[in-house]
């Protein structure tokens, strides 16, 4: 079988696309032990990620008092800080994690207007 000009091309254009459905998402959620901020934020994320990526993600959670060599080597320097490590981009969301919009976005979940 011969690969013609616009099959290459149509494999190309669906690997570039992506289908958002398909991402497996791998995330870190850097908290302060059970404070209410900390406990807010992993509520929330945790919404989302059983809403939009059902099987999908990996989500861990960082206490840094428990383990301050992880905050350090990713030059964690607020809580609770949100990082996307896959799929690319690393994407990072700092402080207040309960605006879903804001969260859904910075998760490339919903594009801007």
């Amino acid at each position: 079988m011969k690969n013609t000009d616009s099959d290459t091309t149509a494999a190309f254009e669906k690997l570039v696309a992506g289908t958002p459905s398909d991402e497996h998402y791998v995330l870190r959620l850097y908290v302060t032990g059970m404070s209410p901020r900390s406990t807010e934020a992993f509520a929330s994320i945790k919404a989302i990620c059983d809403e939009r990526l059902q099987g999908r993600y990996e989500l861990e959670v960082i206490d840094i008092y428990q383990h301050p060599q992880l905050a350090i080597d990713e030059q964690i320097i607020a809580v609770p800080t949100l990082v996307k490590k896959l799929p690319a981009p690393l994407r990072r969301l700092v402080g207040d994690l309960s605006n879903q919009d804001r969260v859904l976005l910075g998760l490339d979940l919903r594009r801007k207007p």
